[in-house]
């Protein structure tokens, strides 16, 4: 019994060190970076609109 748990200690570290060494190489690929200032949303209300386009209604 002392070995069947001493072998899935070491295949749960084993499987540790290769996550962590898979996610450290790892590279962001679906970075989302706003390059231009035409690029960001523009809001469709009115900035003096007292409704706000019914956001201040419950």
């Amino acid at each position: 019994m002392k070995h069947i748990v001493r072998a899935f200690v070491v295949v749960l570290v084993l499987t540790g060190v290769a996550a962590t060494t898979q996610t450290s190489t790892a590279t962001p690929k679906n970075k989302i970076v706003a390059s231009r200032v035409s690029m960001l949303p523009i809001p469709s209300c009115a900035p003096n609109d007292p409704n706000a386009c019914g956001m201040g209604t419950r």
